[in-house]
């Protein structure tokens, strides 16, 4: 049985977080091109599909701490302290991953349902130093979003990776 839950456990790990992973760390590189105006409309459907990734393989992630709990309590592990340390950076994690999944989605929101930033009404003066095509109230959030997304995406990154090594070191 400890075997099965060990290889449902990595299944989890690979199949869960890795999407999550990878989604997470291409959404701002795109996004920026979106803002840029490179092919809006396709940087817009690719990050519908990141974005739709991370969503649902966060809900799928869910069942690495559980195996892991699993796991854990078949080899009376729970109180070892780098058992302890991965189950708090699992938690700081998931609080991040709290933080960027809305993040992507207000990001999504702000370029429009068209694939293209919502531009101002006809007529209208651009306001100054906004970017092309987006408009002067979205400017005060969308520009700093890559930069916040990105970083968002490395924290969460980060803490898997010290997590994994944890998993394989056991200082």
């Amino acid at each position: 049985m400890s075997k099965l839950l060990l290889v449902l456990h990595l299944l989890a790990v690979v199949i869960g977080l890795g999407p999550v992973m990878v989604a997470s760390s291409m959404f701002p590189s795109v996004l920026r091109r979106a803002l840029a105006g490179d092919d809006p409309a396709g940087a817009r459907g690719a990050l519908g599909v990141l974005g739709r990734i991370c969503r649902v393989y966060a809900v799928v992630s869910l069942a690495v701490p559980v195996f892991g709990f699993g796991l854990a309590s078949m080899h009376g592990g729970l109180g070892k302290p780098w058992l302890i340390a991965s189950i708090v950076l699992t938690v700081l994690a998931a609080g991040v991953l709290v933080f960027l999944l809305p993040a992507q989605q207000s990001a999504l929101d702000a370029l429009g349902g068209d694939g293209a930033a919502a531009e101002p009404a006809p007529g209208a003066p651009a306001a100054e130093g906004a970017l092309a095509g987006v408009p002067a109230s979205a400017t005060a959030t969308v520009p700093a979003a890559p930069g916040r997304l990105a970083m968002l995406a490395g924290i969460f990154n980060l803490l898997w990776v010290v997590v994994a090594v944890l998993m394989v070191v056991r200082p």
